[in-house]
C-alpha cells in the first residue's frame, strides 16, 4: 500500500492499492495531521468507486471530529477553490485525473490553499495511515453539503473580459471527465458556439483516455476543428484542472507554447512581471518572456513545485508544461477552466489566428519529452555530465546542459527506473545530432 503515496498525490488500482478502508484512514490520517483546526472540504470526480472512496474519507475525517464540506462531483480546481473561498483547514478530492477507470486515488491541500505532497505532508499522512493507529477523538464531526459551482463560474469569469470577446467558433473535448459537468454552467454566457465533444460523464472513458498531453487523444478534437471550420479547440483532463489547446489547423499547441501565450497576456497587464516555468520549458517561451519585459523564473518540474514558487515570488502567473498552470488571483493554484479562458482571452489581444500565433512563437525545434529506461538513474545522470562537460550545468531538477544554439534536461523519474529527456536546438538537424549524442551514452 505504500507505493500508490506518489509525489504529489495518492494513485492506485481500485480495489487492490485504493480501497475504501485505506481512504477511511487516510481521512483521519489527514484530519490529525492539519496542522489548522476547522473544516475540511470533500469532493470526487465521476468514476465508478470515487463515491464510495469519497464516503470513506469523509467518514475518517469526521470519526476525528473534522467537520466535513461535502462539495459532491466537482473538477479538483473547484476543491482549490473552497478551500480558498471558505478559508478551511484542508480539502481533499477523490480522482485518478487522466489516468484509466481501473485506477483512483486523492489530491489533498492544507490551509492557504497548499499542496500536500511527498515532501510536505504526505509522508507523515501515509505512515499516520499505514500505522492505524490515531488520536481518539472526543465527538465525531459534523457533514454539511454545498454546491460552489455558481461561485466558481463567477471567480473564473473574473480574470477574463469576455464580453468584449467577438464570436467564435470553438471545438471542446471533456473526455467523459469532470469538466462536462461545469462548462455547460458557463458555456452560455460566453459568446462561443461551440461543438461538443464527450460532455458526458463516464468514469470509463469509453471514448478515449482523458490526457490531453498525448496527441492521440486529440485525434476527434482535431477532426472536429476541421470539418466545422472552427479558430481552434480545446481539451480537458480527466479531472479538469488541465487544458490544452488544438490550433485552427488543427496541429495540437505545445504545453510551453500556452505559457508563452497566456504569458503575454499577464505581462500586457502586469509589466515587468515574474513568469514561473519549469526546466523543460522551451528557450522560444524564456525569450519571449525577455522580449516582452517579463523576468522568467525557473523552478522544478511537478505542480507541488510551480505553485510554491508562484507563491514565494509573489508572482502573477507560471505553468508547467505538462499543462498545469498557476494563476496568483486564483489563490496560486492551477486550473483547466481559468487556463482555457485565459488563453481565449490572449488569443482574442494577439487579435490573430491562432496558427499564426504559435507559427511566430515557435522559433526552436522541440522533442517530445522521451523516457529511457536504465539500470541506476543515478549513473546515467552521471555518465550525462561527463559527457556534455562542454556545455554549461545545473542540477536544478535533474541535469540540465545549455550550448548556445541547443540544450537538453534529463530528469529521473519518481517512481521508475526511467530517465525523462526534453532537449531543443535551433535546427532540427541540431536537434538530431544532440539527441544521438546523449543515446550513445546512454547505451
Amino acid at each position: 500500500m505504500q507505493s500508490i503515496f506518489k509525489a504529489y498525490d495518492i494513485r492506485g488500482k481500485v480495489g487492490t492499492e485504493l480501497t475504501p478502508d485505506l481512504a477511511k484512514r487516510v481521512g483521519r490520517a489527514l484530519a490529525d495531521w492539519l496542522p489548522t483546526s476547522g473544516a475540511v472540504v470533500v469532493g470526487r470526480d465521476m468514476r465508478p468507486d470515487s463515491a464510495d472512496l469519497a464516503t470513506a474519507l469523509t467518514d475518517g475525517l469526521r470519526l476525528q471530529g473534522r467537520e466535513v464540506i461535502d462539495i459532491g462531483e466537482v473538477t479538483t480546481d473547484m476543491m482549490y477553490f473552497a478551500v480558498g473561498r471558505l478559508g478551511l483547514a484542508g480539502g481533499a478530492v477523490v480522482t485518478a485525473s487522466h489516468n484509466g477507470g481501473e485506477y483512483n486515488g486523492i489530491k489533498i491541500y492544507r490551509d492557504g490553499v497548499t499542496p500536500v505532497g511527498l515532501d510536505g505532508g504526505l509522508d507523515e499522512i501515509r505512515d499516520l495511515a499505514l500505522a492505524n493507529d490515531f488520536v481518539p477523538a472526543t465527538k465525531e464531526g459534523a457533514l454539511t453539503h454545498t454546491d460552489i459551482s455558481r461561485d466558481w463560474v463567477t471567480h473564473a469569469l473574473n480574470f477574463v473580459d469576455s464580453i468584449h470577446w467577438p464570436r467564435m467558433k470553438v471545438a471542446i473535448d471533456a473526455g467523459n471527465g469532470m469538466a462536462g459537468a461545469i462548462l455547460p454552467k458557463i458555456l452560455p454566457v460566453l459568446p462561443l458556439d461551440v461543438t461538443a465533444l464527450y460532455f458526458d460523464l463516464d468514469g470509463t472513458f469509453p471514448n478515449h483516455e482523458a490526457n490531453p498531453q498525448n496527441p492521440d487523444n486529440l485525434t476527434d478534437l482535431i477532426k472536429a476543428v476541421k470539418e466545422k471550420n472552427c479558430e481552434f479547440g480545446i481539451a480537458f483532463d480527466g479531472d479538469g484542472d488541465r487544458a490544452a489547446l488544438v490550433d485552427d489547423l488543427g496541429k495540437p499547441v505545445l504545453g510551453t507554447d500556452m505559457i508563452t501565450l497566456i504569458a503575454h497576456a499577464y505581462l500586457r497587464k502586469y509589466p515587468h512581471a515574474e513568469i514561473i516555468h519549469d526546466v523543460r520549458t522551451s528557450r522560444a517561451t524564456i525569450e519571449w518572456i525577455r522580449q516582452w519585459g517579463g523576468k522568467p523564473v525557473r523552478a522544478k518540474a511537478g505542480r507541488v513545485s510551480i505553485g510554491r514558487v508562484l507563491r514565494e515570488r509573489g508572482a502573477p502567473f507560471g505553468g508547467e508544461t505538462t499543462g498545469h498552470l498557476f494563476f496568483a488571483d486564483n489563490y496560486d493554484a492551477d486550473s483547466g477552466l481559468i487556463a482555457a479562458l485565459m488563453a481565449i482571452q490572449a488569443i482574442v489581444l494577439e487579435g490573430k489566428k491562432l496558427s499564426e500565433i504559435i507559427d511566430e512563437y515557435r522559433t526552436y525545434e522541440m522533442i517530445s519529452e522521451t523516457n529511457f529506461t536504465v539500470q541506476s538513474p543515478g549513473e546515467a545522470l552521471k555518465a550525462l555530465a561527463e559527457a556534455f562537460n562542454d556545455g554549461e550545468q545545473d542540477w536544478l531538477d535533474g541535469l540540465t546542459v545549455n550550448y548556445a544554439h541547443a540544450w537538453f534536461n534529463m530528469r529521473a523519474s519518481n517512481t521508475e527506473p526511467l530517465i525523462r529527456l526534453n532537449a531543443e536546438a535551433k535546427t532540427k538537424k541540431e536537434l538530431n545530432e544532440l539527441v544521438d549524442r546523449i543515446q550513445k551514452v546512454l547505451q
